[in-house]
């Protein structure tokens, strides 16, 4: 079937009867944005977890309602899944289980690791850097855009290593409670807690626009310094100040789409959030963002005429009643909406 014919057969008043993500009918074919699941966690450094999200996400989905008050006919761009990689999941099972060990060793001045165990780690994750970059630069070239759905934070480098050989330059706008600027946090090199500091290596990365950032250190801190005014970080701490003070949302959100480029690459850390919506993300803080206050930013983004080039999910936990997955599933979905919006005005 041609894709105006999958569109005219399909009921979006009726019950998900695919199987693809939303239940919607597309293929691979059909779709221009392609969720690229990446199943894995082996650098967490509190809870685990983030690695059932592609799969459990997906799951969520199909009660998802398709109609999107930001976006007319929102469905009928054609949003496609990938599998996911059950060769990837299963190494992160494996080597999470070697870090666990060598974290254990970390902090035991007895038994301390060996250098082998992190080079080994740091291979793995080297591994799953490269294995991003490629099926990233597969949908890219084939005329996709693509979502990037984790795991853990560190899961996107490759994806933005890909996205540089696209575009010569471009800036993040990152949503996070955390900086994620450490230098090989916890001596692993690509670390969640460092995918920005590694993501500054990039020479294309023109800019980091940091909002809501609430949990960091102080070698986080001298990064912020020494980059200058490559980063901005709006902190959760200054902007709900602001409020308080009677500044709106409307007008902080001006401020930080107006230290933005044209090319603008999303990494949204759930844990951004307000921790009722995701309280079973890897690591928790108070404070942060209701699911609006996000979605408003990006829209007010993209009506900047500024473009969204890809973007991220990440740090989903799983959790019994299914909640953190209900709200990482309709926010992926509003996401992906936005980013054929962006792609198609």
């Amino acid at each position: 079937m041609t894709k105006q014919e999958l569109i005219a057969n399909f009921d979006i008043n009726g019950p998900s009867l695919n199987t693809n993500i939303f239940g919607l009918p597309f293929t691979e074919e059909h779709a221009q944005i392609v969720v690229l699941p990446v199943p894995w966690e082996v650098t967490v450094s509190y809870s685990p977890g983030t690695a059932k999200a592609p799969a459990a996400i997906k799951q969520a989905s199909l009660q998802v309602d398709l109609f999107d008050p930001a976006v007319k006919n929102a469905w009928q761009i054609g949003i496609w899944m990938a599998d996911v990689n059950q060769d990837l999941a299963a190494k992160s099972l494996h080597n999470r289980k070697l870090a666990e060990k060598y974290l254990d060793q970390f902090v035991d001045e007895n038994n301390p690791p060996s250098p082998a165990q992190l080079q080994e780690l740091n291979e793995a994750c080297t591994q799953m850097v490269l294995w991003v970059k490629s099926e990233a630069l597969n949908y890219l070239n084939a005329g996709k855009k693509v979502a990037l759905l984790g795991g853990d934070h560190s899961t996107p480098l490759g994806y933005l290593q890909a996205l540089a050989t696209h575009y010569k330059s471009f800036g993040i706008l990152q949503i996070d409670a955390h900086a994620d600027l450490r230098i090989a946090y916890e001596d692993f090199e690509y670390s969640h807690a460092s995918i920005m500091y590694n993501a500054l290596k990039i020479p294309q990365v023109e800019k980091l626009v940091q909002v809501g950032i609430r949990d960091y250190c102080q070698e986080e801190v001298d990064v912020m310094e020494t980059e200058g005014e490559r980063i901005k970080t709006f902190f959760d701490r200054d902007l709900k100040k602001a409020q308080f003070e009677g500044k709106t949302w409307k007008q902080q959100v001006a401020e930080i789409v107006s230290e933005l480029p044209q090319n603008v690459y999303l990494s949204f850390d759930i844990d951004g959030l307000d921790p009722k919506l995701c309280p079973n993300t890897g690591t928790p803080v108070a404070g942060g963002f209701e699911t609006d206050h996000v979605l408003y930013l990006v829209e007010e983004l993209i009506g900047s005429g500024r473009t969204l080039i890809g973007f991220d999910l990440n740090e989903v936990g799983p959790s019994e009643n299914e909640w953190d997955e209900n709200v990482g599933a309709r926010l992926l979905y509003r996401l992906c909406n936005l980013l054929g919006k962006s792609n198609t005005m």
